[in-house]
Formats: C-alpha cells, sequence, structure tokens
C-alpha cells in the first residue's frame, strides 16, 4: 500500500477519501484553490498545498503531489477524474493514478467512441447518430422526435437537452454545444432516440490489473432533476435476480472491452415498460458520487479497493462471492431552490447539524462558516440510509433529512423529504420524468404564517430574548406601536406585526390576527415558539436583517426591511416595471441586446451561467431596452438588476 496519497479533488469525497486513508494508515495530502483555504478537506489532511489556478491545473496538482511526497493521486469525480491527458502525466512524473488506464479513459469518455465499441462488445445501445459523421438532424429525422442531444464528451446532464420537434432543433443544439464547449472543452455532440419513461440504472463494476472483472450489482438512479441524479438506491426495486444477471455480464463485457482497471460504473437506460430490455448509455470511468449506496448493501470500501488495485493487488474476492444485503437509499443535498426551477444558491453556512444514528451516513465537506458560491457543483452533502427492505430505508432516509440543519443557504432538503414520501416513489415506479411529472405536489415556495411569525419573534425579542442588544431600532422588547414599519419577508412582501414582549404577544400576519404567541430561547441556536396552543421548535440563526428558521430539514429566510421597498420582489421580470433580475448567483456568459433596441415579450436579452447550467433572461414585455447592467464575464448576484425594459403604451 502506498504511504503518501495526493487527493486531486474539493469537497465531500474529498472528506471521504481522507476517510480511507485515514483508516488505512496512509498520508492524505490535500490540494485547494484560494476560495477553498478554509475548507473541511483542507483541515482534515495531513498536509494542504495551495493550487493558485484552480483543480484542473494540472501542473500545479503534479507539483504539489511532488511536495507532499505523494506516490499515488486520486483524482475523485469531475474535474481531472475522467482527463486521460491527466492519467498519462501521472504516469510520466512516476506517480499512480488511481483509476483506469488513460486508453480506457479515452475510449469511453467519448460517448460516440465508447458506444460503437461496447457494441462491438455485444452490448445493446440505443438508436442515434453523433457527429461529426453524421448530421444530426437527418438522424433526428430518421430516429423520430422527441430525441435527446447530448455533449459527446462529457456527462453528469451538462447540455443533455430533450427535443420534441424539428423547429426546436437548431435552438437545442446551439445551446448544447455551447455548453459542452464551456464544460468540457469540446462541443462536439450526439443525438439518441428518446426513450418514453426511461429508468436509470448502473452497474459497479470494479476490475484489477490482473484480468479479474466483477460487477458489485446495481444502483437505480432514475429520479433525477434537469437530467442530473437526485436520489439513488440499491438494488432497483425493478430487476429480478435473471435481468440482473444480465446486465452485470453486459457490463463486465463493456469494461473488459477497453482493458479497464480500477472502479467503473456501467450506466444502462431501460424501458419502464419492458424492464427486460436495456440499453447502453455511457460508462463513467471513474468514482460515483452514489457509491455509497454499493458500498452499504456489499459491506465493500470501494475507495479502498481502488487503492488496492492501483498498487497492484488482485481483487479479494470472486463475482460468486459477492453478496447484496438489505437496500440503502441516497439523496443529493443541493445548494439550489426548487421553488425557483432548482436554480443554483449561495451563501454561508450559518448553522449546521448533520444526521446521524445506526444506519445513516452522511458524506459532507460543510462546516460551519463554509462559504458556498457559484465557483463548484451546487452538491453539498449526500444522506445515505440502510434498511433491511426498501420500506425501511426510504423511511430511516426521510428522518435523517428531516433532523438534518443547514442554515444560511437555501437547499433542497424539503423537496427531498416531499419525493420520497411521495406515493410513486414509496412503490418504486420510477422514471427519469417523475420529478418532472409531480414537482407540483413536490415544491412549495410559499412561507408558512407560523414561521413569519416565529421569525418576526426573533427579531423582536433580540438575542436569546435579553431584550435590546445593539443600536439596532429593531432589536426592541418593548413591541412595536401602530403605524411603525412591520416585518416583511424578503421577496414575498407579506407584512407581520408584533404586539407585546416576544414572551408574550399579538401576531398579525397580512393583517390576519394568529392570535397570542411566545418565544423561548432553548439554546444557542434553537427556539421554541409556541403560537395557537401549539409549541414548535426552529433552528435559528442570523444574518444581519435576516432570520434563518429551520425545521424538519426545511429552512427559511426571512428578511425584514421598509415594505414599499420596490426591490422587494420575485427574482426575473417584475410585474409591470420592466425590471428583469437575474434569478440565480453566476456569471454572465451572453448580452444578445444592447441599450436602445426595441424588443418583445420573451425576447432574450441576458444568459447567465452558473455551475455549467445556463439560464436566458428576456424581455417581460415589449418596449425599449433602456438599460442594461450586464456584460460578458461580469459576475451578478441573486437578485441583481441586469437589465431594464420601458414597456409600450
Amino acid at each position: 500500500m502506498f504511504s503518501s496519497v495526493l487527493i486531486a479533488n474539493r469537497g465531500e469525497i474529498a472528506v471521504r477519501i481522507i476517510r480511507t486513508l485515514r483508516a488505512l494508515g496512509v498520508r492524505a495530502v490535500a490540494v485547494h484553490s484560494d476560495a477553498d483555504r478554509d475548507a473541511r478537506h483542507v483541515r482534515e489532511a495531513d498536509l494542504a498545498v495551495r493550487l493558485p489556478r484552480g483543480y484542473l491545473d494540472i501542473d500545479a496538482i503534479v507539483e504539489a503531489a511532488r511536495v507532499g511526497g505523494a506516490e499515488a493521486v486520486h483524482p475523485g469525480y469531475g474535474f481531472l477524474a475522467e482527463n486521460a491527458e491527466f492519467a498519462q502525466r501521472c504516469a510520466a512524473e512516476s506517480l499512480v493514478f488511481v483509476g483506469p488506464p488513460a486508453g480506457a479513459i479515452e475510449a469511453m469518455g467519448d460517448k460516440i467512441r465508447a458506444k460503437e465499441t461496447v457494441a462491438r462488445a455485444g452490448v445493446p445501445v440505443v438508436p442515434g447518430g453523433a457527429e461529426p459523421h453524421d448530421d444530426l438532424a437527418e438522424v433526428a429525422g430518421r430516429i423520430g422526435f422527441p430525441v435527446l442531444i447530448k455533449p459527446s464528451a462529457g456527462g453528469g446532464g451538462k447540455g443533455m437537452l430533450r427535443v420534441e420537434s424539428a423547429d426546436g432543433l437548431a435552438a437545442a443544439v446551439e445551446s448544447a454545444r455551447r455548453t459542452a464547449t464551456a464544460a468540457f472543452g469540446d462541443g462536439t455532440l450526439l443525438i439518441e432516440r428518446f426513450v418514453d419513461r426511461p429508468r436509470h440504472i448502473e452497474i459497479q463494476i470494479m476490475a484489477d490489473g490482473h484480468g479479474n472483472v466483477v460487477h458489485l450489482g446495481e444502483r437505480e438512479c432514475s429520479l433525477q432533476r434537469r437530467h442530473q441524479k437526485i436520489v439513488e438506491e440499491a438494488p432497483s426495486p425493478l430487476l429480478d435476480d435473471e435481468t440482473r444477471a444480465r446486465m452485470g455480464a453486459a457490463a463486465v463485457r463493456a469494461a473488459r472491452s477497453v482493458g479497464y482497471v480500477g472502479a467503473g460504473t456501467v450506466e444502462f437506460i431501460v424501458p419502464g415498460s419492458r424492464p427486460g430490455d436495456f440499453f447502453f448509455m455511457e460508462m463513467n470511468t471513474r468514482l460515483q458520487v452514489e457509491h455509497p449506496v454499493t458500498e452499504m448493501v456489499t459491506g465493500l470500501d470501494l475507495v479502498e479497493l481502488q487503492l488496492r488495485i492501483a498498487a497492484g493487488e488482485l481483487l479479494p474476492f470472486g463475482q460468486d462471492e459477492v453478496r447484496l444485503r438489505g437496500h440503502a437509499v441516497e439523496a443529493r443535498v443541493y445548494a439550489e431552490d426548487p421553488a425557483r426551477d432548482f436554480l443554483p444558491t449561495g451563501g454561508r453556512i450559518l448553522a449546521l447539524r448533520e444526521p446521524a444514528g445506526e444506519g445513516v451516513r452522511f458524506d459532507s465537506g460543510l462546516s460551519g462558516g463554509t462559504a458556498v458560491g457559484s465557483d463548484y457543483d451546487p452538491m453539498l452533502a449526500k444522506a445515505v440510509a440502510w434498511a433491511p427492505d426498501r420500506a425501511g430505508a426510504l423511511a430511516a432516509l426521510g428522518r435523517a433529512l428531516a433532523s438534518t440543519v443547514i442554515l444560511g443557504v437555501t437547499t433542497n432538503i424539503g423537496f427531498l423529504r416531499a419525493l420520497l414520501a411521495d406515493p410513486e416513489v414509496a412503490a418504486g415506479r420510477l422514471d427519469t420524468g417523475l420529478v418532472e411529472r409531480r414537482l407540483g405536489d413536490l415544491v412549495s415556495g410559499e412561507v408558512p404564517d407560523e414561521v413569519l411569525a416565529a421569525a418576526a419573534l426573533v427579531f423582536h425579542a433580540g438575542p436569546h430574548g435579553r431584550g435590546r442588544a445593539t443600536d439596532d431600532p429593531w432589536d426592541v422588547a418593548d413591541g412595536w406601536r401602530v403605524g411603525e414599519p412591520a416585518w416583511t419577508v424578503h421577496r414575498l412582501g407579506v407584512p407581520v406585526r408584533v404586539r407585546g414582549a416576544a414572551g408574550d404577544a399579538e401576531i398579525e400576519v397580512n393583517e390576519r390576527s394568529l392570535g397570542r404567541a411566545r418565544l423561548e430561547w432553548t439554546g444557542t441556536d434553537e427556539v421554541a415558539v409556541t403560537l395557537g396552543g401549539v409549541t414548535r421548535r426552529y433552528a435559528v440563526a442570523r444574518n444581519r436583517d435576516t432570520v434563518w428558521l429551520g425545521e424538519g430539514g426545511r429552512a427559511w429566510p426571512v428578511t425584514r426591511h421598509d415594505p414599499g421597498d420596490p426591490t422587494d420582489r420575485q427574482g426575473g421580470a417584475l410585474a409591470g416595471d420592466g425590471v428583469v433580475r437575474s434569478p440565480m448567483p453566476g456569471t454572465v456568459l451572453l448580452v444578445k441586446a444592447a441599450e436602445g433596441d426595441r424588443v418583445t415579450a420573451g425576447q432574450p436579452l441576458v444568459v447567465v451561467e452558473a455551475m455549467k447550467m445556463e439560464h436566458t433572461l428576456t424581455a417581460p414585455a415589449d418596449g425599449v431596452l433602456a438599460e442594461l447592467r450586464a456584460r460578458p464575464g461580469q459576475t451578478v448576484e441573486l437578485d441583481a438588476v441586469v437589465a431594464r425594459v420601458t414597456p409600450c403604451e
């Protein structure tokens, strides 16, 4: 085994790799960008080396390995994990790359070449075509709409677009090519027949350098948003033993076809109405985000197996010795707002409580004070639960999410709890379009009245109910008087009034009385609020004029200000005033109009990109683009004004 390993990654996966290295007695060398200098993986490593130009700088990573005395480099996932040039460079520098050979990365990293390779090995593939040999429009006409457009050089759902008809094909190709170029440095695209009600099932394989290849069962990853996985489980509720064996054998053939070594995942699309059929989609030549569910049902540490294989050891078991025990489910916790079409969010972690308990695992790179920006993928953590059966695992994961507290950044935890409780999910009737169909039942952007009341009482009481603690005129303990400003919720404009002391107050929300209320601090970051005879406990954190309240995994930011403030509106265009705001923190990618242009309602004005995801801001009405505050490359914050259209009379 190696004595020192460099981790060429960040966040939760870097922390997770450090955990295995520590268990093996191997020295962990971390790297970090300037934005991550205080990150958790930096603190937990034995040594941390700064990367002045970020995690894609191969020269700097190789130099960091030399400085840290590392014998091997573990790339995690994302960044350089599937970069053949990086694997080759490691070999040239006498560093062991903890992953497959560069040739296997190249063969499977190009989706077009990968499909051709596995098809020759007898693995079924989805009908379609690819550039540069095929004309995408011609292929679409031949295989029929709807179709999927995908980048050839990468995955993760980035740049993947469903096209319903020929009318939308050109625009989809333009957008997909732009995203592919930005995310992967290669704008080559492929096109595939869209499979109705598809299920996304993948096989985990492990191969050593001595010709042994096994599969470790499957994971179902059909619950997705924006073509990206959010909930994964093992085993799949769809497959029977015979289909599982056939898919596993096909995955092993795919791995052997490129001389694979290490951990990899062969992804299949399965028609929900014909679970006996399956088609190869792609092979991920790295560890997967969802690997914990496989670890929990097999009892294996996949990172340890990766390291042992990279060190030249034989696989310690054969296919007949692989056993799946119980059921495991994973939910990805993202910094995003489900009520705003899952757009990325940002902020600083003000309060954090991670779930624990038997059968519960929480892979996280978070700590109190962590800044969450738009530089990296918005995934913050992974909550995982195991139980003897699927129903028990779903229930355990729901409880784990309910006990999770993340304040300071809007997350998808409340949405995940609703999704796990959905009857279709509970019954195992999954497909990749389920979230989109059920979204209205799973997402709510409203803040409950009792939460508004609790936030007002927190503001009203001051820190820990001690009365006025600062010179801030809002921190008063003797109640508000008629005619004074009312608390309002940021972007929703709901007035909340409090009369009396926080320990015995009269609450009014949106001019409707909620009756008597009482607030009690029960800890440094927890309050109990009694309203209408019902007591609720909230995690609480405050950041200037915003108080964050958390309950049951959900979190609500409530901001006080003058209710006449014209900026108190939902992101995007304001009704009637022509203002266009950025719906997420990010970078201006394109500006498609100029000041003084006449524009029509719905016309694209500005394209904002965050975490390799584009969002087009459009004109709210016919009129003149009177003001433009955006330029390519400019960083914008959530709800920043980027343009103003003067509507036609």
